[in-house]
Formats: C-alpha cells, structure tokens, sequence
C-alpha cells in the first residue's frame, strides 16, 4: 500500500482541502458558465469603480448593492394620472464610461433581468468565499421584489425565444435536402427536439461514443455533462435515429463530436460545432421555413417542453427527459398556448355541462373530449 501523507499541521489541510475542492469545481463547470460569471462580475467592478472611485469592496456592503439597483433600474415616479415613469440614477459620466470600456454596448438603465442575473452572480461570488451575500439583506430582497413588480407594469416582461413546437420544426426540417449539410442540419434538429429539449451547449458537446445503438431505428444517449448534472439516459428513436445514422454513414463520422463544422461547401470536415453554431442552424432554418418569431438552439428545448404540454404528457414524463430539477422550471418554458386545449382552460363550459346549467352551449366547447375526464399529474 502506498505510504500515508503525513500533515503538519491543520492549516495547511484546509488549505489543501481548499484547493482540491477548487480543482473540482473548475473541471466539473462548463468554460461557458466561468465566462458568463466573469463577465457579470467584471462589470460591476467596472461600475463600482467609475461610481466611487475606488475596488469593489468584498464583503460588499448592502448599501452598495441598492445603488446599483437604483442607477440601472431608475428611481420610480407617478403622475397625477398614476402612470409609472422612471428616473435616472447613474451618473452620465458614469453611465458613459462603462460604454467606453465596452462592459455595456449602450447608454441607459438595464433590464430587471439582467440586473438580477448580475447580483445573483455577485452573491455567488460571496457564498464562494464563504462570506454572507449583500442581496440576502432584507433591505435589498424587498428593493429587488418591488422592482420585479414595476418592470411587468413597465411591460418589461421577459421575451423567450420562440417555441419549435412540431409544425414549426416540420416546417424546419422541410429545409432540409440530402446534401451534407442538409443531412447534418436534419440529424441536430430532431436529436436536439426529440431526445428531450437538448440544450446548444449539449448538442454541440455530443459524441459518437455517447450513443449506444439498440437498433438501426433506436439508440440511447448518454450525456457526460449537462448544466444540471442530469446525465440520464436519453432515447433517440425512429425518425431523429434515422436522420443520425444517415449523417455519421455519409460523413463516415466513427468517433468524437457528432455534429461537425463543414468547408469548402461541404465537401470536407471541420471540427465539432460550438453552441453558438448550433444555435445559428436552428435560427437559418427557421429563416428558410418562413417562420415569424425570435427564433434560436433554446427553440429545440421550448418547443419539445411545450408541444409535451399540448399533448398532456405528465410533468414527470417531460421532466425525465429534459431534465428540469424542479416543476416550476419546466412549466415556465411552456406556453400558454398549451394549456388552450386543456380542461382547466375552459372551465367555466366543462362546469355548467357537469351541473346542467340552462346556460351550457355545446357549442362553446372547444375542447378536445378526451380531456373532459381527469386531467394527468
């Protein structure tokens, strides 16, 4: 057996500990995430910076944190007539010299989305060093809840990415021909849509070796990293298995990532696609279909998670081959417009047609009968 490493002292196993655990985390979390995270916290050192004059202070102090709300959301007004406006906070010289040093492309307050996304990452940051986050303050949650509520009033709504339910990527793969490039472009689509909702990120990291062929109509995949840690099996069969085995035969593709750049008009092989490719041959074939909406690779993911919706398939199931932690995250992915031919959405017929009520019109019920019975969990 080898020899037991012997430390000194206790100081130096925390420190080694530490480390270790660091290693961990950087090998386990995509390149991506680490940029995504230091960008946002690159920009508010650039703000604090400009604002007072001087680093970021960590722990940083709530008051700090509710400055910065106040300069990017604005300082809320209302008129004699109750309509909402908002004041601006930042300072224009500050406000340009963040422009300057390119940390934001334009002048102005920024979206009740974004400023959340950058103080999540700042509490992260805190919870890394093991200190208290400042947005865990009371002051600041109630600051942040209040400004959730005036940008929906402000109409500051997020705007997902439009959903590939099946019309839309039936009318996407349609754009497809038997060229190389329409081959692999048919093969990501439906691997992307049927195998559950893939993200980019995981399209464009799949490899050969994570498909196990059961048959030449099934396979199952088996992702080595996914943002949620869902590494499940996945299956991908009949007619998204048939567009994959028809791209890897005519690329000859036998090993390393599936989806691979094309040169020269497709006629030799590049490397594997980056999420940023993947997403722009979901946003060119929805182009080419003639589709209207803000199409991109989440698409795939909105658009599997609502046509499950549309066809009643229970949480569970949708959950299972997505890979949503939580029921929450999967239903706000939805649209609303899976839930127009459900019961619950035209209640108030399904009601009176139970009761007998003089006021029932068959003719008003537009939904399906075979929702009328009890709907799935």
């Amino acid at each position: 057996m080898p020899e037991a490493v012997v430390v000194s002292d206790r100081a130096s196993l925390e420190a080694g500990t530490q480390a270790a655990l660091r290693a961990f985390r950087l090998a386990a979390t995509p390149s991506s995430t680490w940029e995504t995270y230091a960008r946002a916290l690159r920009y508010v050192c650039a703000w604090a910076q400009a604002r007072f004059g001087e680093p970021l202070p960590v722990p940083t102090p709530s008051a700090i944190v509710v400055q910065f709300v106040l300069d990017h959301f604005g300082l809320p007004q209302r008129d004699t007539a109750g309509r909402l406006s908002l004041e601006t906070v930042m300072p224009p010289a500050v406000d340009q010299a963040l422009v300057d040093g390119r940390f934001k492309a334009r002048l102005g307050s920024l979206k009740m989305s974004t400023i959340d996304h950058r103080l999540a990452i700042l509490s992260w940051a805190h919870h890394e060093k093991q200190l208290i986050s400042p947005t865990e303050d009371a002051s600041v949650r109630r600051l942040l809840t209040d400004c959730r509520k005036l940008a929906l009033e402000l109409g500051q709504a997020p705007k997902p990415k439009a959903a590939a339910t099946q019309e839309a990527l039936d009318a996407m793969l349609d754009t497809c021909d038997d060229s190389l490039e329409g081959l692999r472009d048919r093969a990501l689509l439906l691997f992307g849509w049927a195998s559950g909702g893939r993200r980019r990120s995981e399209i464009a990291a799949a490899l050969v070796e994570d498909l196990e062929w059961l048959n030449d109509r099934s396979a199952v995949f088996r992702m080595r990293r996914s943002k949620t840690g869902d590494v499940g099996p996945k299956p991908v069969v009949d007619e998204a298995a048939v567009a994959m085995r028809a791209w890897l035969d005519r690329a000859q593709i036998r090993s390393g990532p599936i989806f691979r750049r094309l040169y020269r008009g497709g006629a030799s092989l590049g490397g594997g696609l980056t999420p940023h490719s993947v997403g722009q041959i979901v946003k060119s074939r929805a182009s080419l279909a003639g589709l209207n909406g803000d199409f991109a690779g989440h698409s795939l993911r909105r658009g599997f998670a609502t046509e499950a919706g549309m066809n009643a398939v229970p949480l569970s199931d949708t959950m299972a081959m997505t890979g949503h932690r939580t029921v929450k995250s999967v239903v706000r992915y939805s649209d609303s417009g899976s839930m127009v031919g459900r019961k619950v959405a035209n209640l108030l017929v399904h009601g009176r047609r139970r009761s007998g009520s003089s006021r029932y019109d068959a003719s008003s019920n537009t939904v399906a009968d075979q929702d009328v019975g009890d709907e799935p969990e």
